[in-house]
């Protein structure tokens, strides 16, 4: 036992258990049910908000940059990259129409996670989305995806619809044509409006089971402008459609 207690045996103790405190000191004590920083920052901001926000869907913005920081022209080159990215995916989306390029780059520098590649790839799928859950009357889908009173015109014609006894069967074949026509900005919400032209197969049975609109053996040409709108400054990534035409 005196062996053990040596001085030098000691010293070493002494220092483990100072190690030990600075380190608690510093990380604090973790139960295994601690949200990560990047939540706790979002729900700091969300209380400090004037407006109320959805919640946050897991998006590309989540991601930690691991790369190396040890060298000082590092943000400067990864600022030239973003841009050089975000130009050609303007002119590839813009196709010759400056007015929606400007949009598009004002956006892009407004918000640093914005990309309009992303963005089109996302209202693609969106629209797909929404037409496949109105043709069902899956009204949860559209809830999270619609702005209230959008959704309110979609729930009605889907109550109608049911209290006719009516149902929609409904085929998404795919699209011909997807366009971003315009950009604007309205306070603190940017709006993107896009062309969709797709093609489906579309018919509405009443209670009999008979054809009542539509042709079950036809691909049906449909052209629309929808329009999405999102907070700039939001740190919640989704956006949400806000106005829906129905183009001749």
């Amino acid at each position: 036992m005196q062996d053990f207690l040596d001085p030098t045996t000691l010293i070493f103790l002494i220092i483990a258990v100072v190690v030990l405190f600075r380190l608690r000191s510093v990380l604090g004590t973790r139960t295994g049910h601690e949200r990560p920083p990047y939540q706790q920052d979002n729900k700091n901001e969300k209380d400090n908000a004037p407006d109320t926000e959805s919640a946050r869907e897991k998006d590309a913005g989540n991601v930690i940059d691991l790369g190396r920081r040890d060298s000082p022209s590092r943000p400067q080159l990864d600022a030239q990259k973003r841009r050089l990215k975000i130009e050609a995916e303007i002119e590839r989306i813009a196709k010759d129409r400056p007015t929606v390029a400007k949009g598009l780059q004002e956006l892009s520098d407004l918000d640093r996670d914005f990309s309009p590649k992303q963005f089109l790839d996302g209202a693609i799928s969106a629209y797909e989305m929404i037409v496949v859950a109105f043709a069902q009357g899956d009204k949860k889908t559209l809830k999270m995806l619609l702005d209230r009173s959008i959704y309110d015109e979609f729930e009605k014609a889907i109550n109608e619809r049911e209290a006719q006894g009516q149902t929609n069967q409904f085929t998404f074949v795919g699209f011909k044509n997807v366009d971003i026509v315009d950009v604007e900005f309205e306070g603190k919400d940017a709006l993107v409006t896009i062309d969709y032209r797709a093609q489906v197969v579309s018919a509405v049975r009443d209670k009999s089971g008979e054809v009542v609109e539509g042709d079950l053996e036809a691909i049906m040409d449909i052209a629309d402008e929808w329009t999405f709108a999102r907070p700039v400054k939001s740190r919640d990534p989704n956006w949400k459609l806000v106005r829906t035409d129905q183009l001749d």
